[in-house]
């Protein structure tokens, strides 16, 4: 008898275990959202407001009070986040306390073309619009468009990688047969870099030729500076 008591109580225990369980599972589920966080990566949001990136995640509820967090698809909000032109990756994801969290890495330009129509050339070496939002301090890129862009992809990466070169280079122009001339910030001499290729080899040789002039004090009396050669700089004079 005392053992079908003790079974009885078992029984009875883990019914109200499993009652409450259900219970407190079911009131998660109909919580609705209580906010929403969002992290920017680096620390940024040039290219991408704050605001732009709540109006994707409420999907068009109104405000975060509205989202179900049963109905709310994850998967869908972050593919939203991730086709936007400013952004170069996204994760959604809700924590315990029904917080909602999105944190965004937004796409960087590392130049921008000018001409008939303006757009930047990112650090994937893809077409990046303008951003209403912010402009980006990035070399000016001079007589190109979609096609030829990506063979100027390499020299304009290496400038932006570079803190000597981004200091003194502040554009490059496209000439025929794909060779390119650097311009500079503080000198008008040309510096014809010729085509894509050697460029590690040509910009190290062009560092060693600027610090060695301007140590001498002779930058300013060079009309042309010629990398095309790879492995010499050949100069004229004025």
């Amino acid at each position: 008898m005392k053992r079908s008591l003790g079974y009885i109580k078992a029984f009875g225990l883990l019914a109200m275990v499993c009652l409450l369980y259900g219970f407190a599972e079911k009131r998660h589920k109909d919580r609705k959202i209580s906010e929403i966080s969002v992290r920017f990566t680096e620390g940024e949001n040039l290219y991408v407001t704050e605001e732009v990136v709540n109006k994707l995640l409420i999907q068009n509820n109104g405000s975060a009070s509205g989202i179900d967090k049963e109905t709310l698809d994850l998967n869908r909000v972050e593919a939203l986040l991730n086709q936007h032109d400013m952004i170069e990756s996204a994760e959604v994801f809700l924590s315990l306390d029904g917080k909602l969290n999105a944190t965004v890495g937004q796409r960087k330009p590392i130049g921008r073309v000018v001409g008939n129509s303006s757009y930047y050339l990112d650090r994937n070496g893809e077409i990046m619009p303008l951003s209403p939002n912010y402009s980006a301090r990035v070399p000016l890129l001079f007589g190109f468009d979609g096609k030829n862009l990506k063979k100027a992809y390499p020299v304009v990466k290496s400038i932006r990688e570079d803190e000597f070169l981004t200091r003194h280079i502040t554009g490059l122009s496209r000439l025929k047969g794909d060779a390119y001339l650097l311009e500079l910030r503080e000198h008008d001499f040309q510096v014809y870099f010729g085509d894509s290729s050697n460029v590690a080899l040509k910009f190290n040789n062009f560092k060693a030729f600027y610090k060695k002039a301007q140590k001498d004090k002779k930058l300013d009396t060079y009309k042309k500076v010629n990398l095309q050669f790879g492995d010499q700089v050949v100069c004229t004079k004025k």
